[in-house]
């Protein structure tokens, strides 16, 4: 329904995470028989949860690490990884510098070009070591190293930018990635994102995308929604977003994940997004926060180094923990960022949800809180991830 905001505007009423919660049906179940398994692509995978292509969160190491516990880690391209041979001295110079000299140092090391080498040499590392070869690129980088990552064997390819879109109008001088050829050129399945709406869903779903990401700006380490005014709180984005994949998938038979992307902190954070629809999620200051992580107890936006308009932040997320037991377990921390898994099993348990369609059926109620989506810093903060 529409709500007028003055004579000349209507505004729709749209919720976030922290304004529903979920209800327990007739009946309960023990948390082993929660069946969490999902599939993306050809790729099938205990754990429905995404570490974010975040220089700070993913590195070769830490996709090996969440290949082996079940997840699944998105390597950036066109982050330090890619640019640096050895990228521990620039990861160390962005953990240590002052706040108001970042953004600064962040567009001195990003002008360093990407090296196609060192693309195909990441890849390798992963796959040589077991691990699933999940990478990101924007539209543009898309363009340049598709072939590159083709080459080199990767099992999928995100194809990621703030708002991503099949009809991309763009001076003559440039021509825009056809999100459609590159599916059908591409041999490995192709992640596309972000958007929030429905139709843009199904457009991407009719392009050939094998998931899309849901979520514009909502995540702790990223200003778009601050510098550029865009975004749909979260659990309404995603019930759209869902909505189309239903859709398409009655007239297709072409079922395509959903992930929810950003904004995510806890375990019942994660919960609440599959109850919405999301097949699975994607997170970034959560895994940040593990030993393992790259960042150094930071976490910061992909957008921070643009030349042109910066839009990220860096924020001091500490270190909790293992990746295990962040992701498994045992929790060491009584707030929900630890043993993400067994959140997600007890939280279906309880609900009655043997796997993950099930919980996406579950009754959700509308629930205000104080905290709502647009402040994920301070919740963060609160969760002591924003020091």
């Amino acid at each position: 329904m529409d709500i007028q905001i003055g004579r000349g505007k209507t505004a729709r009423r749209a919720y976030g995470i922290d304004e529903i919660a979920l209800i327990p049906g007739n009946r309960t179940l023990d948390p082993s028989l929660a069946d969490t398994k999902w599939r993306i692509g050809n790729i099938e995978r205990e754990i429905p949860i995404i570490a974010s292509a975040m220089d700070g969160v993913v590195d070769v190491r830490m996709a090996v690490l969440l290949s082996e516990l079940g997840a699944l880690g998105v390597l950036n391209l066109e982050g330090i990884q890619c640019r640096y041979a050895d990228p521990q001295p620039i990861l160390e110079r962005i953990s240590t510098v002052g706040k108001d000299e970042f953004v600064g140092l962040m567009q001195e090391l990003y002008a360093k070009p990407v090296e196609p080498k060192l693309i195909e040499q990441r890849i390798q590392e992963i796959k040589q070591q077991g691990g699933i070869a999940a990478v990101s690129a924007t539209p543009i980088g898309a363009t340049k190293y598709g072939e590159i990552v083709a080459n080199a064997g990767a099992d999928l390819f995100f194809v990621q930018a703030t708002v991503v879109s099949t009809a991309h109008l763009a001076p003559e001088s440039q021509t825009p990635l056809d999100l459609a050829q590159f599916c059908r050129d591409m041999p490995m399945p192709v992640i596309l994102g972000n958007c929030v709406t429905y139709d843009v869903t199904l457009n991407l779903m009719k392009a050939g995308a094998a998931g899309v990401l849901v979520g514009i700006g909502p995540g702790a380490a990223c200003t778009s929604r601050g510098v550029l005014g865009i975004g749909i709180p979260q659990v309404t984005a995603i019930a759209d977003c869902a909505a189309a994949r239903d859709d398409y998938y009655q007239e297709t038979g072409n079922y395509v994940p959903i992930i929810a992307d950003g904004g995510l902190i806890t375990g019942g954070d994660i919960c609440k997004c599959i109850a919405c629809g999301a097949d699975g999620v994607m997170i970034g200051s959560p895994f940040a926060r593990a030993a393992e992580a790259p960042g150094n107890g930071y976490h910061w936006g992909m957008a921070t180094p643009s030349p042109i308009l910066p839009r990220g932040t860096r924020i001091r997320v500490g270190t909790t923990g293992s990746l295990e037991q962040i992701l498994r377990g045992p929790a060491q921390l009584d707030d929900g960022t630890h043993n993400l898994l067994g959140a997600l099993k007890t939280s279906m348990g309880t609900l009655g949800a043997k796997d993950i369609k099930e919980m996406q059926q579950v009754e959700v109620a509308i629930a205000p809180s104080l905290l709502t989506e647009g402040k994920v810093y301070q919740k963060a903060q609160q969760l002591g991830m924003g020091k």
